[in-house]
């Protein structure tokens, strides 16, 4: 029975979250830490919570894993995930083989929340549709044109179907709730034009216009490749203090080794490169992230793609400025980002593309219909209302509840989500290297004197370097051996001696072949003389990694 009782069926609240933060580390106060990270800008704190086992060593002697949630304010899916994942490894350490052994001998660093400002601004009525963070609040961001807002009173925030001859939509014919496009060439019908809900600043009787969100978007206030001209980068790289907080996060723990950054919408793990091609990634970080990606899709169902190649539709405006990117590209750590859900594939829909900006077609679009009101409701689809709208006069308020049909999954099919995609980030992290002292052995040589040897090896997936960017950056650490002596005196070879980077499974996909990838060492072998000072003299092999850990070996010079 978990000590801590959370349903997973529902999103929550900043104050719900919290109070679930909370109740997690005082009932497993060992294994838990939450901090606060950084406060919003509207003075929220920006929970961090630190899950490992410190009988078996302190957290930054450890490989390390990074989860974080809810960048994007209404991506709401994303922190119940970061949140269930936290829940599962506490309540199941212990009892689960593989969470006990990953909370012994690694820690996870977790930010449920990144975005609270943004989170709370759609979480609740009128449910805004909002990406950035709490530097302004919804209608602030715009000089004039439309400004999106809840002009009937619904508590939800929709569309309006404006009768217009000139329009680009129609009612469907099979159901008149639906707007289909109008054909090229198509006359003699009666026509829409569609635009989110709201009133017009400064309208001029002739054009809607609307300008576009400056709201904020926080994955592309990151130092890599930055750029104003990007949506929401902000003033300039890490101006936002929950990005900047992020960033001094991961520079602070040199030992993460692995990332998942949670995002929605989609059903897709996203990976490298975020602006470049396949053939331009080195081809072994490639074959990487590919068999790393399999695991995850074995396990949730999701496929893996390129960023740069499958979600970016026009090659000349690729993305900048993303965390994921940043982290790879700079700093050599395996890292995905994760879409959660997948309403069009959930609704039996032929996935035709991964960046959709809605339905394609009516069929398509009567699947998601049906779908949405057999499966949301009401909270998901809007019938449409009249409005006399102040500037454009007789209107209909209603449609589609973007984000709770798109953008996030009912809560009966939450808790699934949560707990496959826990699944991989477990996986994920058990790919970390793991550096060990294989052999220890002391040999006595007369007249006090003793040759130590010892070989450390890596027993993870992944080297101890991670990728090959991390060498091409030179931010790859080697991995060292020294020795700690105990009335004892170190007569030959440097005490603390430089292994270098060793290997990992990932290499030896195949048996040896001249005509395969040659293999590097996983195994490396470190000797010294010593004499003893002493009956009681003893010496401790120390290795270190700054990816894959610290282990300790003592013996005594007998």
């Amino acid at each position: 029975m978990a000590m801590v009782d959370i349903a997973f069926d529902t999103y929550y609240t900043y104050d719900e979250m919290t109070a679930h933060l909370q109740a997690l580390a005082a009932a497993y106060p060992k294994l838990a830490k939450l901090t606060s990270l950084a406060k919003s800008h509207r003075g929220r704190d920006v929970w961090l919570m630190e899950i490992t086992n410190p009988d078996t060593g302190p957290g930054h002697e450890k490989p390390g894993f990074y989860i974080d949630a809810q960048i994007h304010a209404e991506e709401h899916a994303t922190s119940a995930t970061a949140l269930y994942g936290l829940w599962y490894i506490l309540t199941n350490y212990g009892s689960d083989e593989e969470v006990t052994r990953l909370v012994d001998s690694q820690v996870f660093y977790v930010l449920p929340r990144i975005n609270p400002d943004g989170a709370e601004l759609s979480l609740v009525e009128p449910y805004y549709a909002w990406c950035g963070n709490g530097r302004c609040l919804p209608g602030e961001d715009r000089l004039e044109g439309l400004v999106p807002q809840d002009i009937n009173g619904d508590g939800h925030i929709v569309n309006m179907r404006v009768p217009d001859p000139t329009g680009e939509w129609k009612k469907s014919e099979r159901d008149p709730r639906l707007m289909v496009q109008r054909e090229p060439g198509e006359e003699g019908g009666q026509y829409y034009r569609v635009y989110p809900e709201g009133l017009i600043r400064n309208y001029d009787g002739a054009h809607v216009k609307i300008e576009k969100q400056q709201d904020g978007n926080m994955n592309r206030n990151f130092p890599i490749n930055w750029s104003p001209q990007e949506y929401g980068a902000g003033a300039y790289p890490f101006s936002e203090p929950e990005a900047m907080a992020m960033g001094k996060l991961v520079l602070e723990h040199p030992n993460i080794c692995g990332m998942c950054a949670y995002h929605t919408h989609g059903g897709i793990i996203l990976r490298p490169s975020m602006l470049k091609y396949d053939a331009d990634m080195s081809p072994r970080d490639l074959a990487l992230y590919k068999d790393l990606g399999a695991v995850g899709t074995r396990l949730t169902g999701y496929p893996v793609i390129s960023t740069y190649e499958d979600f970016t539709p026009d090659k000349t405006k690729g993305r900048h400025g993303s965390l994921k990117d940043w982290v790879y590209e700079e700093l050599g750590i395996i890292c995905f980002s994760t879409e959660l859900w997948d309403m069009e594939r959930t609704a039996g829909v032929d996935k035709k593309g991964y960046l959709n900006l809605g339905p394609r077609d009516a069929d398509t679009q009567q699947k998601v219909f049906d779908w949405v009101l057999d499966n949301v409701g009401d909270k998901g689809f809007r019938d449409w209302e009249h409005f006399d709208h102040p500037q454009l006069g007789p209107v209909e308020v209603g449609g589609m509840v973007y984000i709770w049909s798109y953008r996030n999954p009912p809560g009966k099919l939450l808790e699934e989500i949560c707990h496959n995609n826990t699944l991989f980030n477990l996986r994920h992290a058990a790919a970390a290297p793991q550096v060990r002292i294989d052999k220890l052995t002391v040999e006595a040589l007369g007249a006090d004197l003793f040759k130590i040897s010892a070989v450390v090896a890596n027993h993870g997936y992944l080297p101890t370097n991670l990728s090959d960017v991390a060498i091409e950056n030179k931010v790859a650490k080697p991995v060292t051996v020294a020795l700690e002596l105990d009335n004892a005196s170190l007569i030959i070879n440097p005490q603390r001696q430089d292994l270098g980077n060793l290997a990992g499974r990932n290499e030896r996909k195949f048996n040896w072949s001249n005509w395969g990838p040659q293999w590097s060492p996983t195994a490396k072998p470190a000797e010294w003389l010593v004499r003893a000072n002493g009956p009681d003299a003893r010496i401790t092999a120390v290795a270190t990694s700054e990816k894959g850990g610290t282990h300790r070996l003592t013996e005594a010079l007998a």
